[in-house]
């Protein structure tokens, strides 16, 4: 059984990013078996119909719009479920989503699709990070995104020297550029 994990979302207007930030951590934290394959799907939306139609499950960690909820609630939900949300659709890349599914939806072969999804704080502001809010959550981000991949088959171990969300993304505030001569 195929399944991929994707960490959906853009680093560039901060709480954005955490589905990217998500999917670095389970990968640098954690050994899974062989059978998953873990993708940074940043804002690809149609990009990502391949995983939808050639894997039996994908797990999508993003954020999610709820318009009566608080920053940093994390919600996990089938993408049945996600379809008929209408209030999710607020950015580009959530419209692309779920226009996706809703045409996946249509096909005989298509995966078995959750999304885990947290309420942001700002997804405006254009700078690299988290907000207090959303650190403060990420860790109960990140166990339910485990328990959901539990659910699906996927065995995991979490390695025994541990990076950090900071070390994770200082990475992205301070890349280190070189040039090839």
């Amino acid at each position: 059984m195929k399944t991929a994990l994707i960490g959906a979302g853009t680093i560039l207007f901060q709480d954005e990013g955490v589905g990217i930030y998500a999917c670095q951590y389970l990968e640098q934290n954690y050994n899974f078996d062989e059978d998953i394959t873990i993708i940074d799907g940043g804002v690809l939306g149609f990009g990502l119909m391949e995983y939808y139609q050639e894997y039996d499950k994908v797990l999508i960690l993003d954020t999610i719009t709820m318009k009566n909820d608080k920053p940093g609630a994390v919600y996990n939900l089938p993408s049945e479920e996600l379809m008929g949300l209408g209030s999710y659709k607020q950015t580009a890349h959530e419209v692309e989503i779920v226009e996706m599914l809703e045409m996946c939806s249509l096909l005989e072969n298509r995966a078995e699709v959750n999304i885990i999804g947290m309420v942001p704080q700002d997804i405006q502001k254009v700078e690299v990070g988290l907000t207090k809010t959303m650190k403060d959550n990420f860790f109960l981000f990140v166990d339910t995104a485990l328990k959901q991949l539990s659910k699906m088959g996927i065995k995991y171990s979490k390695k025994e020297k541990e990076v950090t969300l900071e070390t994770i993304i200082d990475k992205y505030t301070n890349p280190t550029a070189r040039r090839n001569l």
